[in-house]
């Protein structure tokens, strides 16, 4: 909500000047001009000292904010529900006393503001959350009213202990679905960044701008080294044997 300031003149001066007025006629003629002269003279006088020791009062005021149309009515109703269900939730959040609830309802607040978002700024998604705004947005409200309304009983019988538990039970569900809900409205957006990348990584190979490729082409180009000579062991072992009669022996 907006705040204006609103500024509330002081009305003690009009009423100064009018009780100099009145009694400047009971002690003098008004009906002399030089006496009609002063009297009005002597009430702007006292008017004025009154504006001076009479201060304004200033209040500050709540002023709806005006809903921005963005020209589709359609998107207009889904964004203004969205943004009532958000207050709702908001505060059913500062009721409920319960930790982990209120944990889990400030993801949901959190979590209803971006798909709202996301689909304020890409409004063909819009029937993708149709669903989610006419079933699950407004049970998971009827749900959170309910587990505020019996946590207020003070007492622990087993309806509202069981009911309430069955709440707290499918909190943990509903976090995930929303969760689950604003991931798939990127999907074509992941889609799209996931062909850029791989159109961009084929160029960049095809030009030998990537790393990979720069080390094998390097392979390509540079001559091969010469091979290291490998001992003939069977040549080896003859001489070996042919030398064996000499008493000369041979080691690889």
């Amino acid at each position: 909500m907006k705040t204006k300031t609103i500024v509330h003149k002081s009305a003690a001066p009009i009423y100064a000047a009018a009780v100099t007025w009145v009694l400047y006629a009971l002690l003098f003629p008004l009906y002399h001009v030089g006496h009609f002269l002063l009297a009005a003279a002597t009430a702007a006088a006292v008017a004025l000292i009154a504006r001076i020791f009479c201060r304004d009062v200033t209040e500050e005021v709540e002023v709806p904010e005006e809903p921005v149309s963005t020209g589709n009515v359609e998107l207009d109703r889904a964004i203004a529900e969205g943004d009532a269900a958000i207050k709702v939730m908001r505060t059913l959040n500062d009721s409920i006393q319960d930790a982990a609830i209120s944990a889990q309802i400030d993801r949901l607040e959190t979590v209803s503001g971006k798909i709202f978002s996301y689909v304020k700024e890409h409004p063909e998604k819009l029937p993708q959350i149709r669903r989610f705004m006419d079933y699950y947005l407004p049970t998971t409200l009827k749900l959170l009213r309910s587990y505020d309304e019996l946590s207020r009983q003070g007492v622990n019988g087993e309806n509202i202990s069981g009911t309430m538990e069955k709440v707290e039970g499918m909190m943990g569900t509903i976090v995930s679905a929303f969760e689950k809900l604003l991931d798939s409205l990127f999907g074509e957006h992941a889609l799209d960044i996931s062909t850029d990348i791989t159109v961009l990584d084929n160029l960049m190979a095809r030009e030998g701008l990537t790393g990979g490729d720069a080390l094998h082409r390097a392979a390509q180009e540079s001559p091969a080294a010469d091979p290291v000579p490998v001992p003939d062991i069977r040549r080896s072992a003859e001489d070996k044997s042919t030398d064996a009669g000499d008493g000369i022996t041979l080691e690889l």
